[in-house]
C-alpha cells in the first residue's frame, strides 16, 4: 500500500525521524515545518494523510487542522495529530478541530503504521467516491463537499456490544442525549443486529469471557451491509497488540478504559461525520448515474442510454436469431401546443405522453425520450407485425383521451405519428434499423399524421 504522507513539525529532527520510518514502509513523504506551508501543500498536492505536530510557533496544530477541515478542498484528508502531551483535553480539542486520530510522542512504530495504513484505506475510498462525483455534470459537488455533517441536528444510531453490565451502564450514561444507543450483551446476536439495522457506528468491547472480539470485527467488515459502518473498539490497558491487529482488520478507532466521556463523544462524532460524508457521496454518485441516463422531464431513459444499450439489444437479438423491433413516435404539431399553452403546457403534455407510453409497453421494452417530442421504444423478441399492433394501440390511446393541462385542467387534443421497423435477417445494423424507423415516421407525418407506418426493407 503506497500513499503520500505529509509530515508537519517545526523541529527538523522530528521530521526526519518520522520520514525515515515512513520511507522504510515505502510511503512517499512530503514535509513542512510550519502551518501555512502545510496548508499550501495540502491545497496544491495530492496528500493522503497528514501527520501534524501540535506544538508549533505562530500557528499551532489545532489551528492548522481546523483550517484544513473547514476547507471543502482539503476537508477529506485524514489528519493525525502528534503531541508530547498525553492529556485527554488535548485529544478532545484535536478531535473537535476535526482530527481523525491522535498519537503521543514518542510514537510507537506499530501504532503509527497501522494508524496510517487504516487512514490511507479510508482516504482511498473517499477519493474514489469524490472522483466519480466530480466527473459528472449533474452534481453540485462544491455544495456537497462544503456541508458540515457533524453539525446536522440528527442523533446518530449506535450499537454497543458489551457483556459487562456495569460497563454498559456507564456508556449509556455518557451518551445520554448524544446518541440513540442500542445495547446487546451477546456478540453473536450483535452481529445479526448490526446487519439488520442501519447503524452509524458499532462499539465493541474487548472484555468478553469466551469470545474473540476481533472475530466479530472481521465478520462485520466482510459483510456488504456493514462493510462501511465505523467500528470503535473499547479496549483495556495492555491490549496494544490486540488494538493493532484490530486496526489491520479495519476497525476505525479505539478507546482505552477507563473511558473519558469527552473523548468518547468526540471520537464518536468524528466517525459519524465521516460516515455521513461518504454515505452522501455514495448516494450522490448513484443519483448522478441515474440522472446521466434518465430524462429529467419524463423519467424515461434518455438518448445517451439508448445509444449505448440499443447496440447491446441488437447484438443479442442477432446472436440468438431472435426478432427485435423499434418504434419512433413524434407528437403531431407539438410546436403549436407550445405556442398556444407555453412551454409549461408543453412539458405537461410530454410527461403525460410518457406516462401513457410506459403503460402500454412491457417491462422488458426500452422506452426512451429521443429528443424534443420524439420518443423511441425498443422491443426485444417482437416481430414487426406485433410491434405495429403495439404502435397502433399507443396511437389510439393518445388520440382517444384529451390531455389535461394547467391548473384549470384544460383539455387539449393530442395525436402522435409512429414509424416502426424490425431487424432484417442477414446483414443489418443499428443505424439501418433506426433509419428505416425514421423513414416510416416521415411517411406517417407526410401522409396526414396520427397514423402508424411500418417500414420493411
Amino acid at each position: 500500500m503506497t500513499a503520500r504522507i505529509l509530515v508537519v513539525d517545526d523541529i527538523p529532527a522530528n521530521v526526519r525521524l518520522l520520514e525515515v520510518r515512513l520511507l522504510a514502509e515505502y510511503f512517499e513523504v512530503l514535509t513542512a515545518t510550519n502551518g501555512p506551508d502545510a496548508i499550501e501543500t495540502c491545497e496544491n498536492g495530492k496528500v493522503d494523510v497528514v501527520l501534524l505536530d501540535v506544538m508549533m510557533p505562530d500557528m499551532d496544530g489545532f489551528e492548522v487542522c481546523r483550517r484544513l477541515k473547514s476547507d471543502p478542498a482539503t476537508s477529506h484528508i485524514p489528519v493525525v495529530m502528534i503531541t508530547a502531551l498525553d492529556q485527554v483535553s488535548d485529544r478532545v480539542r484535536g478531535l473537535e478541530a476535526g482530527a481523525d486520530d491522535f498519537l503521543t510522542k514518542p510514537v510507537n512504530d506499530l501504532q503509527l503504521m497501522t494508524r496510517v495504513k487504516s487512514l490511507v484505506r479510508l482516504k482511498s475510498l473517499t477519493d474514489e467516491l469524490r472522483l466519480r462525483a466530480s466527473t459528472t455534470r449533474n452534481i453540485g459537488i462544491g455544495e456537497l463537499l462544503s456541508r458540515n455533517f457533524a453539525s446536522e441536528d440528527t442523533t446518530p444510531k449506535v450499537l454497543l456490544i458489551d457483556e459487562r453490565k456495569t460497563s454498559v451502564e456507564r456508556i449509556q450514561k455518557m451518551l445520554r442525549d448524544r446518541a440513540d444507543l442500542d445495547v446487546t450483551h451477546d456478540p453473536h446476536a450483535g452481529f445479526f443486529q448490526a446487519a439488520e439495522t442501519s447503524y452509524e457506528c458499532v462499539m465493541i468491547s474487548t472484555a468478553f469471557a469466551d469470545f474473540d472480539p476481533l472475530r466479530l470485527c472481521s465478520q462485520l467488515r466482510s459483510l456488504d451491509r456493514t462493510r462501511f459502518v465505523p467500528i470503535i473498539l473499547l479496549a483495556e490497558e495492555g491490549e496494544e497488540e490486540r488494538i493493532i491487529r484490530g486496526l489491520e482488520l479495519g476497525i476505525n478507532d479505539y478507546l482505552m478504559r477507563p473511558i473519558d466521556q469527552q473523548e468518547l463523544t468526540a471520537r464518536l462524532r468524528t466517525q459519524v461525520r465521516r460516515k455521513r460524508y461518504n454515505d452522501q457521496l455514495r448516494a450522490s454518485v448513484t443519483q448522478t448515474i441515474e440522472m446521466a441516463v434518465t430524462d429529467g422531464l419524463t423519467g424515461l431513459h434518455n438518448r445517451r442510454y439508448l445509444d449505448s444499450h440499443l447496440q447491446t439489444l441488437f447484438d443479442r437479438a442477432v446472436a440468438r436469431r431472435r426478432p427485435l423491433s423499434v418504434m419512433i413516435t413524434d407528437l403531431d404539431r407539438f410546436k403549436a401546443i407550445n405556442d398556444a399553452h407555453g412551454h409549461d403546457g408543453g412539458d405537461e403534455v410530454l410527461r403525460e405522453f410518457a406516462r401513457r407510453l410506459r403503460k402500454n409497453v412491457r417491462g422488458i421494452d426500452l422506452a426512451c425520450r429521443f429528443g424534443g417530442e420524439e420518443f423511441v421504444v425498443v422491443m426485444p423478441d417482437t416481430e414487426g407485425a406485433v410491434a405495429e399492433k403495439v404502435a397502433e394501440r399507443i396511437r389510439a390511446e393518445i388520440a382517444q383521451a384529451a390531455f389535461a393541462i394547467g391548473q384549470d385542467g384544460k383539455a387539449i387534443e393530442v395525436t402522435v405519428s409512429v414509424g416502426v421497423s424490425s431487424v432484417l435477417k442477414g446483414v443489418d445494423t443499428v443505424a439501418a434499423l433506426m433509419k428505416r424507423a425514421d423513414l416510416a415516421l416521415y411517411e406517417a407525418k407526410s401522409g396526414g399524421r396520427n397514423r402508424v407506418v411500418a417500414k420493411a426493407a
